[in-house]
């Protein structure tokens, strides 16, 4: 028999892990390539043969995922597997059509295949769709980790977009380590509020190697998740983050829906600023498809320094890029304070928008009237801070997780808005954690 041949679906993400846990050094299987979208120039690349494996001693090519259709004929591909995340059932559908048309099979690949096991006890932050507040959730149970006596660390889903080798193992315990590693705005985003809270971060490329690692280290691994992606690793808990503000979706996009029919816990966040009626709606659907996970109600309240600032004045919003681009969000943090604390205007970005970041927006139509702080690598984080300086906004609010003026320069008044989870009413984070891992 021939050894079964198939291409990987991919974000240099969920695409790696899948071949690094089943594929590598498997001979019944031989993958001819990896196909990329969502992540700016990884296409025309390889991953590389120090991580590829023996069987690929030249590495593996990685090709957009418009040659899909070629790379199957061409290679008599037997199997696609598809492997990135926060994609609408439909779409997941219109990709299986194209590939079986081609002559290949197509593939979803479950957690029991690909989860790695812990020598710890790991809790799982996922969610449903990208933007609904898995990191405030992480950080929160961070701290009621450590406050129990704990010690954590957060492993965040994978964002390798620079040198795949030397990202293929990362621990970050400072702002020295971000610039080390050369980190992206994406990447920064997540990781500075751990180490805010003094909770050590690791990330990378080999998520076995990376969890081999934190387990010598601490006691409660955290699954810090990317999208709304399956947990890398077997959680003995999983918390699934729901959002009111897209009411359905919950039931609606891959594999978000797998996280909630697995969850133990649910978080429905921002009923704050929620319409009762769709925190109603999540609510029921959620029982309905997972009744036997406990349901949490959470707001994300925003702190601004100076909201006295926003008053009157004509606001650029810069919003966290994922969330407003595939999350579909039209909106985020800093559209929410300019509207709450009395803005004259929200302008439109658009206008002033250069490369890259003109490109983001036709990519994504949906994005409102906000500007995602798109960066992955320095040439976009240059047009992120050109896009934001031509601008004639009076002001600038800045709703992404980090201080965004550490890796642009501003030339005009800016105001930060912060946001934490904070439960409302019963069960509370505190008390599942203390019944689940009470010492």
């Amino acid at each position: 028999m021939t050894n079964t041949r198939i291409i990987i679906m991919g974000a240099a993400g969920r695409d790696f892990h899948n071949f690094n846990v089943c594929f590598r050094d498997n001979e019944n299987y031989e993958v001819i390539a990896f196909t990329a979208t969502q992540i700016p120039n990884i296409e025309g690349r390889l991953y590389p043969p120090e991580l590829a494996g023996k069987l690929y001693p030249k590495g593996i090519p990685i090709y957009p995922e418009s040659d899909l259709t070629k790379l199957i004929r061409e290679n008599k591909v037997d199997q696609v597997v598809f492997a990135y995340s926060d994609v609408f059932h439909q779409d997941v559908m219109h990709k299986a059509s194209t590939a079986m048309s081609a002559g290949a099979d197509f593939i979803l690949m479950g957690a029991a295949r690909t989860q790695v096991k812990s020598t710890k006890p790991v809790v799982a932050i996922c969610a449903v769709r990208t933007g609904c507040g898995k990191s405030q959730t992480t950080r929160r149970v961070s701290k009621i980790l450590i406050n129990m006596g704990y010690k954590v660390a957060a492993i965040r889903h994978p964002m390798p977009y620079g040198d795949l080798v030397k990202q293929a193992v990362q621990r970050y315990s400072s702002y020295a380590d971000l610039d080390k590693y050369e980190c992206t705005i994406e990447e920064r985003e997540e990781y500075e509020p751990h180490l805010d809270n003094g909770v050590i971060v690791y990330a990378g490329v080999d998520y076995e190697r990376i969890l081999r690692q934190a387990e010598q280290e601490v006691d409660i691994i955290l699954w810090d998740g990317g999208n709304n992606d399956l947990s890398f690793y077997t959680p003995d808990l999983l918390i699934v983050v729901a959002d009111p503000h897209r009411p359905g979706h919950e039931l609606s996009y891959h594999p978000g829906e797998t996280n909630a029919r697995s969850a133990d816990v649910f978080v429905i966040n921002k009923v704050d600023t929620a319409n009762a009626a769709d925190v109603i709606t999540v609510r029921d659907n959620l029982n309905a498809i997972n009744p036997r996970a406990q349901i949490i109600e959470a707001a994300s309240p925003l702190f601004v320094d100076d909201p006295a600032a926003i008053r009157g004045k004509r606001i650029l919003a810069v919003e966290d890029g994922p969330t407003t681009t595939h999350g579909e969000m039209g909106y985020g943090a800093a559209w929410v304070a300019a509207k709450r604390f009395g803005a004259a205007e929200i302008i439109d970005p658009r206008p002033f928008a250069v490369g890259s970041i003109k490109d983001t927006f036709a990519k994504y139509p949906k994005t409102g009237n906000v500007l995602p702080a798109m960066g992955y690598g320095e040439k976009q984080t240059k047009e992120l801070e050109e896009t934001i300086n031509r601008s004639d906004a009076d002001l600038v609010v800045i709703g992404t997780p980090i201080d965004l003026t550490r890796v642009v320069k501003i030339n005009k008044p800016y105001q930060r808005v912060r946001y934490e989870l904070q439960e409302i009413g019963q069960p509370t984070l505190e008390e599942i954690l203390k019944a689940k891992f009470k010492k």
